[in-house]
């Protein structure tokens, strides 16, 4: 008997269509199998993702997204809301497909395709910053000028690289930032270069090396960087273990809180998983399995 009575595969059709037709070729076999009504949706623009995810949300068991973070953080956004929602399972099709590292998906995709079928179902928390949701990560001041330094050319033909080489670029430019985080238990005020929210641990398909990232506590790991502590998360990122009580991480200003407000003296823009969007001031409030998504 299949897992799953219906589900929709949504994926990008200005990916290239060749490219499309081989990933669909290596995972709707294997779908199928556990899948009784499954159907494919090729979508045009990012309305159209938005617009398919919420007309189907309620019909459908399974929502699987072939795409990468930016197509995930639409389609949750689209859902969020939705008084009914499907669980959502990820098909590994962008550059650096952080959250599926999250969830252990292998990034090859027909085995990815395996562990879906063959995978457990997890509740996830989810992250709401004023009016937007997301799911990886939040950021402001570094996190978001190299989201904005990226050469979408260099990326089509790069991929994982040109992140790099953005963030080289963007080191040598990011100037530091006044801020003020008021939590419920305590307020941080300061100057920094990088604040991060943290639900999962990659960014950039480096993972992060907090042990106390969970994406199904309730809470958000916050990671400030200040200028003179750069050094030190550039150490912290350079770990493959995930001892929170390294040297790097105690030079850098680390906790976790549920409920968020963050001012800064200048509008920042903000990075959410990948997209940037509105500028600060922004409040963020954690929303507890608030979706259920597939785990390898």
């Amino acid at each position: 008997m299949p897992r799953f009575n219906s589900a929709l595969l949504l994926y990008n059709g200005n990916a290239g269509k060749g490219d499309n037709e081989q990933k669909l070729r290596e995972t709707v076999p294997l779908l199928s199998r556990e899948i009784k009504e499954l159907t494919i949706l090729q979508t045009a623009s990012i309305e159209e993702v938005i617009e398919s995810c919420r007309t189907y949300a309620a019909k459908i068991d399974l929502l699987i997204i072939l795409g990468g973070d930016g197509t995930i953080h639409n389609c949750i956004n689209a859902i969020a809301s939705e008084p009914i929602r499907p669980t959502i399972a990820i098909l590994p099709g962008g550059t650096s497909n952080d959250f599926s590292r999250m969830l252990q998906l292998p990034q090859n995709l027909s085995n990815a395709a395996e562990a879906i079928v063959n995978g457990s179902i997890i509740d996830v928390d989810l992250a709401k910053s004023n009016a937007t949701y997301f799911l990886n990560f939040w950021g402001i001041g570094m996190v978001a000028d190299t989201s904005k330094n990226i050469n979408e050319q260099q990326k089509k033909t790069l991929g994982v690289l040109s992140y790099f080489m953005s963030t080289l670029k963007t080191v040598s430019q990011s100037e530091p930032f006044s801020y003020k985080i008021e939590t419920n238990e305590e307020t941080y005020e300061g100057e920094a270069v990088m604040i991060l929210l943290l639900n999962g641990a990659f960014i950039g398909t480096r993972q992060i090396p907090i042990s106390s990232i969970e994406p199904a506590d309730g809470q958000l790991d916050v990671l400030i960087v200040k200028n003179s502590s750069l050094l030190s998360f550039r150490e912290l990122l350079s770990m493959s273990n995930t001892d929170v009580g390294n040297d790097a991480l105690e030079e850098l200003t680390h906790f976790q809180s549920n409920n968020l407000k963050i001012t800064t003296e200048i509008a920042k823009e903000i990075d959410m998983d990948g997209e940037i969007h509105t500028n600060t001031p922004a409040e963020i409030r954690i929303l507890p399995k608030h979706i259920k998504m597939i785990k390898a």
